[in-house]
């Protein structure tokens, strides 16, 4: 039930309407927007709704069950404020939304319609359509923790206790030359074994890509220059000359823990748990497998 305004709702009776939708969007980045498909700029909450995305809303999917409701946002690439680049760089992935209901003739009529996430984007050459997810799509997310060998914390983190502002972990670098889209030499980390940074992440702070952090895949030492190679190529080119902060990694494994971050007392797997070969195996007569104590 929607505390409806009661202004709202006598313009509602009157059959007549000048209504529009808005939508308020809040990126992971801290950055909030507002848009609306009407013709002209709105303002209500301290948030500006410009008509510039030129965004329009489809019918909203919902059904009775617990199933995620939805709704689409269809919007040209040509605003300022919503562009490829920051699509495909994941800018706007799981934003949070507010969808209003507004009387543009007097926005202090207004309603609330849902509250949601950005889901998949897809986009075409001149246009993109959002999907607007409603709060039940965190249901679907795991929740608790899995009965695995390996750790289930993200390094770094409260469970884990690791700081990776320690010098130890912690490092600032160059890049000296561009090998691939995603990989390239680096100065700076002569002080660090090869492997050291793998899984590990990499934080720019100058150049196209600052700001952004990338997952590192591999890093290896050739004749005493670090080689960088990252998960994903990033949507801006990696320049010459820009520098980054860079973080250990973590195999999640117990040995990496104890040997490398010697914090094996908050490993957060379950390293002697059966493999499959204790499970797969069968009885035999030599005695080796009659149930007891491995």
């Amino acid at each position: 039930m929607k505390n409806m305004n009661p202004d709202l709702q006598a313009h509602l009776d009157e059959g007549t309407t000048t209504l529009s939708w808005c939508w308020r969007i809040a990126r992971a980045d801290g950055v909030s927007f507002g848009f609306t498909d009407h013709d002209r700029t709105l303002r209500f909450d301290g948030t500006v709704f410009e008509p510039d995305s030129g965004l329009t809303a489809s019918e909203v999917r919902s059904g009775s069950d617990l199933s995620v409701d939805a709704q689409d946002a269809e919007g040209v690439l040509t605003s300022d404020r919503i562009t490829e680049t920051d699509i495909l760089d994941g800018r706007w992935d799981n934003a949070d939304v507010e969808v209003w209901r507004v009387n543009w003739a007097d926005t202090g009529q207004r309603v609330l319609m849902r509250r949601g996430a950005i889901g998949q984007i897809r986009r075409g050459r001149l246009a993109f359509v959002a999907e607007v997810r409603s709060l039940a799509h965190v249901l679907g997310q795991t929740v608790g923790r899995t009965f695995q060998a390996t750790c289930d914390a993200e390094l770094g983190d409260a469970r884990c206790g690791v700081d990776l502002e320690d010098p130890a972990f912690r490092g600032m670098g160059t890049v000296l030359d561009l090998l691939r889209d995603r990989a390239f030499t680096a100065s700076g980390l002569g002080g660090f074994a090869s492997g050291w940074f793998t899984f590990g992440t990499i934080e720019w702070t100058s150049g196209a890509n600052t700001g952004r952090r990338a997952e590192i895949i591999s890093h290896d030492v050739a004749d005493g220059i670090a080689v960088l190679t990252l998960l994903e190529a990033p949507v801006r080119s990696i320049a010459e000359a820009a520098t980054f902060t860079i973080r250990a990694g973590c195999d999640k494994r117990m040995e990496a823990c104890a040997a490398k971050f010697a914090n094996a007392i908050n490993f957060r797997g379950f390293p002697h748990i059966p493999g499959q070969d204790a499970v797969l195996r069968y009885a035999t007569k030599d005695g080796g497998h009659e149930g007891g104590v491995l």
